[in-house]
């Protein structure tokens, strides 16, 4: 009985459980505070959002995973930049929908690489790279549009990413369960993944053992680009046009997650499934606060302190596994 009772309590304490556990509570907590916020369809919206927040956070669970403090801070910009590119692609014609996520793709791709060279060859911190390529990516989406909303949504993709698709649930967030399961089977199945898991965790062993340290971190950083893509790609069917800072909330905001999640800031520990959970979470707590009327200023000021305590607890995990 008491190794039953140790077991329960590990378990009860893992991220992903305490991460469940919170949804259901803000969930009561909304429908107190508002009646209807844990309706079917109030849940569909705010599933939407957290979707396009999961894709985001999809390629930045994979960079943290591989270690090397790596961050990607220029996922917003690369958000931003997507968007900008489909809408001018589609223009509002579902014959552009294709073409303009194959630009999105070799977009958010390149930009990936370029981090990924930048960390690798250069030997440029991570942090230092992708802030630089952030601001590279906020200039040229000034010089480009100048603050201008330009281009507008295919119809198919606007319908794809609210409406229902199968049994009443919208096409986006079908897109990422199905990113979710291929992120699962990614990492646990393949040898790709296994190798993610080594470098993080200790990538001079894995260096010996024969694993190209280089090159898969330049995968992640690419994987990371094409992840914000996709959500920039999507965004624009949610909102119907794009901005030059869209993506400028989920720079913060995808790090949350994946910490949320479980995966420890040192790398080569945790998962997406936990990521998906941490971003259903903090969308939730978003919508909370957004109830309550709390301002943009005090909803920043939340998800940073939620941040920094995220970070102490694991830099202590960090500490503990050094």
């Amino acid at each position: 009985m008491k190794i039953s009772t140790n077991v329960v309590a590990e378990i009860a304490k893992t991220p992903l459980v305490v991460a469940l556990g919170l949804i259901v509570a803000l969930l009561v907590l909304g429908e107190l505070l508002s009646p209807g916020f844990a309706s079917l369809s109030q849940i569909m919206r705010l599933l939407i959002v957290a979707s396009i927040l999961g894709v985001v956070a999809a390629g930045q669970n994979l960079v943290i995973l591989g270690g090397r403090e790596g961050i990607d801070l220029s996922v917003g910009g690369v958000v931003s930049l997507s968007a900008v590119v489909a809408g001018n692609m589609m223009q509002g014609s579902d014959a552009g929908i294709i073409p303009a996520i194959i630009a999105c793709l070799a977009t958010g791709a390149f930009f990936g690489l370029l981090n990924g060279l930048g960390v690798t060859l250069l030997r440029i911190p991570p942090l230092i790279m992708t802030l630089g390529m952030l601001g590279v990516l906020q200039g040229l989406l000034v010089v480009v549009r100048n603050g201008i909303p330009s281009g507008l949504a295919a119809p198919g993709l606007a319908h794809f990413v609210t409406q229902p698709l199968m049994f009443g649930v919208p096409g986006m967030i079908w897109l990422w369960g199905a990113i979710g399961v291929l992120m699962a089977a990614m990492l646990k199945r393949t040898l790709f993944g296994y190798r993610v898991y080594a470098i993080g965790s200790n990538e001079n062993a894995a260096r010996m053992a024969g694993v190209p340290a280089d090159l898969i971190r330049v995968c992640l950083f690419m994987f990371s680009g094409m992840f914000a893509a996709v959500a920039g790609f999507c965004i624009l069917g949610y909102s119907g046009s794009s901005f030059s800072n869209v993506g400028a909330q989920y720079m913060l905001s995808s790090i949350i997650a994946v910490v949320l999640g479980g995966t420890s800031l040192s790398g080569g520990k945790g998962g997406y499934t936990g990521t998906m959970a941490g971003a259903t979470l903090l969308v939730l707590l978003q919508s909370i606060l957004t109830t309550l009327n709390i301002e943009e200023a005090g909803r920043q000021f939340a998800f940073g302190a939620t941040l920094l305590v995220l970070m102490l607890f694991y830099g202590r995990g960090k500490a503990l596994r050094g």
